[in-house]
């Protein structure tokens, strides 16, 4: 039986489905990497060769591989424990921090001595990539170092309910260790899920969902994929050589095909727009694990899977989709609420400007009861930048700076009110008393407040000017207050 599944499911069952990723706990074994991005700009060709010289004006190292799977089961609210294995050397010591640091996450990163960490640096000028150095080894464990491995896995596997093996053919899950891994999640009834590498799929004997994507496929089975009917052909072929419970192949911009021995579903892509493939497949697999070990049923958990996918490919950089993003791609807000986002939203948006060469500008308040005092202040700040991001106190915050009598009008209303304005670019809330976590999560090129401050005072002026960014202040329209309206109000 085989159908169109884009429309298969409500957004309400969809929703709720979501909601319940943060039940969800997923093993992750397989080759962990470091993952580093170097962004400048380029000016002007080399003398010495005809070559781009790259000014670099931003650094960033992030867990890439399995890593990646781990960090995007993290940003949907799951736990993940992480077995794997890094070199004695500075990479896998930057590696094992960033792993070790995130939240909800049981590492187990053996360290090999005399081993490479596997890293991968790419130079970005104007959001394109200039080039991508690698260094890396691809050499078996040692026999000891698997049983260890192993062990730790299957200890591992017995406190959590689904199981990732992320295989990118650097050493880690050889035959042995992958036949183990999947006896032992037999015997513990738990799932398994393997994004393969290679042309060997012998060695993932008996899992229950393999991830290839098209040329993956092709390459497994030497047979043609070009259209759905050959992809479910190539698929049913692994099912039948190898006992796999189902195959879900990627197909880049075309979607995603699920094919089981008696089902096919086929999901049509759902980017809005391709920015960046980089990570796509592991985010796949995270979402897809961490919605069937929080017991979604294995369509809708595919169905989940692919709008993932669709999302991180819109932003910059090896990105990971949230529980909040995946929500409003189901149910999209319209009008000017689209401009109500998560902080992470804004911060990716921020990034995706800066690299179209947009000057970003940040400013925050309150915005209780908007008045001409504050679409003046609005429409300065804009003019100062390309796109401007404004942070709203929650109303907790708010409380707390104005007192029990303060909002007047809840956040989701003030918010509501400010998106509209044609000056506004992005609405952003924050629970803090002050924004100066939004202002390091955003990197605006200018802060800018009203001139009842001074630049000594305004919060967030320091961290700004340290990387380069400006602090501006705006003219007030004098006479126009929020307290003096509501006193008026009040009588």
């Amino acid at each position: 039986m085989a159908n169109d599944s884009s429309a298969d499911h409500s957004c309400a069952d969809l929703g709720a489905y979501v909601k319940k990723l943060a039940r969800a706990s997923v093993l992750v074994v397989g080759d962990a990497m470091l993952d580093r991005y170097t962004y400048g700009e380029v000016t002007r060709v080399s003398p010495e060769a005809p070559v781009p010289i790259l000014t670099v004006t931003r650094e960033v190292a992030m867990p890439g591989g399995a890593g990646n799977v781990v960090r995007n089961l993290i940003a949907l609210d799951a736990s993940a424990a992480f077995v794997s294995v890094v070199g004695d050397d500075q990479a896998g010591s930057d590696l094992t921090g960033l792993i070790g640091g995130q939240e909800r996450v049981e590492p187990w990163l053996l360290v090999q001595n005399g081993r490479t960490t596997t890293m991968k640096t790419r130079y970005i000028a104007q959001g394109q990539h200039l080039i991508r150095a690698d260094r890396e080894e691809r050499i078996a464990l040692p026999e000891k170092l698997c049983e260890r491995l192993v062990k730790i896995a299957l200890d591992a596997m017995a406190a959590t309910t689904v199981t990732v093996l992320s295989d990118y053919n650097k050493g880690v899950l050889s035959a042995p260790v992958c036949a183990a891994l999947i006896e032992g999640a037999q015997k513990l009834g738990r799932k398994i899920i393997v994004d393969p590498k290679g042309r060997d799929y012998a060695r993932y004997k008996g899992a229950d969902i393999l991830t290839p994507n098209r040329k993956e496929l092709a390459e497994a089975t030497n047979m043609p994929v070009e259209s759905e009917a050959q992809i479910v052909t190539a698929a049913k072929a692994l099912i039948a050589w190898y006992g796999f419970g189902a195959v879900l192949v990627t197909r880049s911009e075309d979607g995603m095909s699920l094919i089981t021995a008696d089902e096919v579903h086929h999901f049509p892509g759902e980017a809005r727009e391709v920015y960046d493939v980089s990570g796509a497949g592991d985010t796949v697999v995270a979402a897809l694990a961490a919605c069937i070990a929080a017991e979604v049923p294995l369509v809708e958990a595919a169905r989940l899977a692919n709008i993932a996918g669709g999302i991180v490919v819109a932003k910059v950089g090896t990105a990971v989709a949230r529980p909040a993003d995946i929500l409003a791609h189901i149910a999209p807000a319209t009008g000017a609420l689209q401009k109500i986002v998560t902080p992470s939203a804004a911060a990716e948006m921020a990034e995706r400007w800066r690299l179209r060469g947009y000057k970003v500008g940040f400013t925050n308040g309150c915005f209780d009861l908007l008045h001409p005092g504050h679409v003046h202040l609005l429409e300065q700040c804009r003019a100062m930048c390309d796109r401007l991001i404004v942070g709203i106190n929650a109303d907790a915050s708010v409380q707390r700076l104005k007192g029990p009598t303060r909002p007047a009008q809840g956040e989701a209303a003030r918010a509501a009110v400010l998106a509209s304005l044609a000056s506004v670019d992005l609405v952003c809330l924050f629970e803090e008393d002050t924004p100066i976590e939004l202002i390091k999560l955003i990197k605006p090129d200018v802060l800018i407040k009203g001139a009842d401050y001074t630049r000594e005072t305004v919060v967030g002026a320091d961290l700004v000017e340290s990387w380069g960014g400006a602090v501006a202040l705006a003219q007030l329209l004098p006479g126009h207050s929020t307290t003096a309206t509501l006193a008026r109000l009040r009588g």
